[in-house]
């Protein structure tokens, strides 16, 4: 579907331990509205071969990171293994003024950050829980990409994610995909449909007034 120009766009930041279904979840939104924009990071790491600037990540010297973040240029930030990431925000503003979404896959420190940027307001996160511990396992198992050594940390780091639940408008349970995904749709479209998104409204109301004036 295409943009709306009328409506200003939303962040929608969607955050879950790993193997719950997140990154799965955003994959589908954007298949199902191309106009949503994912938002690429910025890091200060490398590029690695066949990794492109703006498509995997914008690529930044630490000092022009750094003063990005002095002059509220990222949404959100962290250091990880030496290297900064974070989320910029010039493309997320110009991406609401014409009237499509920004979609987040970021943890619920990111989460955090954003949710207290000047952007705040326009944000709706959704947490996705598994529909439990051991299913949460068998499917990091099943993904067959990690060592048991990785699966454990992931693991390990989960309950701490998940108590960040609270946080967030909305909690998805994420026992079977397909049901997930309409739930998730449901929380779009009617975010979407928020008064305060539709700054036309306002314009429309008048000349409603007008036509009654007018009778």
């Amino acid at each position: 579907m295409p943009p709306s120009p009328s409506r200003r766009g939303l962040l929608l930041i969607l955050s879950s331990p790993s193997g719950a279904g997140k990154s799965t979840l955003a994959r589908r939104l954007m298949d199902w509205d191309p106009a949503i924009r994912f938002s690429v990071s910025a890091t200060t790491r490398a590029p690695r071969p066949g990794e492109v600037e703006g498509r995997e990540y914008y690529f930044k010297p630490r000092a022009e990171f750094e003063a990005m973040v002095a002059g509220g240029q990222m949404l959100e930030h962290a250091e990880v293994f030496g290297n900064l990431y974070g989320s910029p925000r010039a493309p997320v503003e110009a991406a609401m003024a014409e009237g499509r979404d920004t979609l987040f896959d970021i943890d619920w420190q990111g989460g955090q950050q954003i949710r207290n940027s000047a952007l705040g307001r326009d944000v709706v996160s959704v947490f996705i829980l598994p529909p439990s511990i051991t299913e949460l396992d068998r499917r990091l198992r099943a993904r067959g990409q990690d060592s048991e050594e990785v699966i454990r940390g992931r693991m390990a780091k989960s309950q701490a994610e998940i108590s960040h639940w609270a946080e967030y408008d909305y909690v998805l349970v994420n026992d079977d995909l397909e049901e997930t995904f309409a739930r998730l749709l449901k929380v779009l479209e009617a975010e979407r449909m928020r008064r305060d998104r539709q700054p036309g409204l306002s314009d429309f109301v008048r000349g409603l007034n007008r036509e009654f004036e007018a009778r």
